[in-house]
């Protein structure tokens, strides 16, 4: 079990992108972004508004405002960081000689995956110093702080587990990129638009369908929604009919989806290998 997370793969893999410059300068301009909405934010508030109080309510807002702007930039940079991990070793010829190492699939695979999940890690905890201005105005609880990012990771690791699968599968790094950029708009804005049309079409027909409850277990932003404005989840339970628990169910989904991600990864990695190797002892 140590092996699959301390390993030379991964210490490569570390080591070369948190070494380059363009890794702290994507950092740095990921926190000027987040930086210039906060303190914009702050401004319209108070300076154009001519207000000098900056209430509770405002800091709740602002800190929805940078948790959606958070949450868009994860799933704008994932599939980015992930969708090449193993079709770029296959494009530049590494990939052989990767396999020919002692390193397990599984090991490469997860180290591949966690390479790239800790620079958004990174970039997460880093931003924690412009969340922390939200304290100083009240309105928000720790607790809510620690729900939104325990969700930027479930989906960042479920986006990710998605972008190892099609870099797996698919030669071409850019064909792989589109793949998995294509599947996380759908289950952000695509889901989100099926959620208003199938919700008009029952709604106008006075009937209860359990679509959009399957449809907003597999949206983030919804759930992101949910924790803030608890009455989104009870409409759509409500005219779903289901009463389970719909971020217990964006969990499970997601955990599943992760786990079949890297296990297909997993097998996929080198099907080619075990099969001249199965071929070698029926001989």
């Amino acid at each position: 079990m140590k092996s699959l997370f301390i390993n030379p793969v991964l210490n490569k893999e570390i080591k070369l992108r948190f070494r380059s410059f363009k890794g702290f300068l994507g950092l740095f301009f990921y926190l000027v972004a987040l930086g210039i909405i906060g303190m914009g934010f702050i401004i319209v508030n108070t300076v154009v508004s001519s207000s000098s109080v900056f209430s509770p309510e405002q800091s709740r807002m602002m800190f929805m405002v940078l948790s959606f702007v958070q949450l868009a930039l994860i799933l704008f940079m994932t599939p980015g960081l992930t969708a090449g991990v193993i079709s770029g070793e296959r494009e530049r010829q590494t990939l052989n000689i990767l396999l020919t190492t002692p390193q397990s699939s599984t090991s490469i695979i997860l180290s591949k995956l966690l390479s790239s999940i800790s620079y958004l890690l990174l970039m997460m905890l880093s931003s924690m110093p412009i969340y922390s201005i939200v304290f100083l105005f009240g309105g928000v609880s720790p607790s809510l702080l620690v729900s939104t990012f325990s969700l930027y990771f479930l989906t960042m690791f479920t986006i990710g587990s998605l972008g190892v699968l099609f870099s797996t599968l698919i030669r071409k790094t850019i064909i792989s990129s589109i793949v998995t950029y294509g599947l996380t708009l759908f289950l952000t804005a695509g889901t989100a638009f099926l959620i208003i049309i199938v919700g008009d079409l029952f709604f106008y027909q006075n009937s209860s369908s359990v679509f959009p409850y399957i449809l907003a277990m597999v949206n983030p932003f919804i759930i992101l929604m949910s924790t803030y404005e608890p009455y989104m989840i009870d409409e759509i339970q409500r005219t779903s009919g289901i009463d389970f628990s719909l971020v217990a169910s964006f969990v499970i989904t997601y955990f599943v989806i992760s786990a079949l991600a890297l296990w297909v990864s997993i097998i996929k990695l080198r099907p080619r290998m075990k099969a001249k190797k199965g071929t070698v002892s029926n001989e």
